[in-house]
């Protein structure tokens, strides 16, 4: 099992953050010795016990983001991640906007 570290946003729920990264809300909970209701915050740093790293299935635009960059980060061909999406025109994405990454 690896340990990857993570910084909440805001609007983050453990439930939201176990699901993304593939692991349960009790095993973030254990390896960050929070308890119950499990009160996260936004810039708190947590440790996420992670069985297999892999690409996120979506991911959510953020200021300065452009279609090139997330492909680069994600290694995703431009025309793929624009099909996948629906997007007609590269240059229009938004903050708070869904992508989706893979099928």
């Amino acid at each position: 099992m690896e340990m990857v570290t993570y910084i909440v946003r805001p609007g983050n729920t453990l439930f939201a953050i176990a699901q993304f990264f593939g692991t349960s809300v009790k095993e973030i909970a254990e390896a960050n010795g929070l308890v119950y209701p499990y009160t996260i915050y936004p810039g708190q740093e947590l440790v996420l016990p992670i069985e297999e790293i892999r690409s996120p299935r979506y991911y959510v635009v953020r200021p300065g983001d452009t279609v090139l960059s997330i492909a680069d980060r994600y290694g995703l061909e431009i025309e793929n991640l624009l099909a996948l999406n629906n997007l007609e025109n590269p240059n229009i994405i938004y903050p708070g906007q869904i992508l989706r990454l893979t099928q």
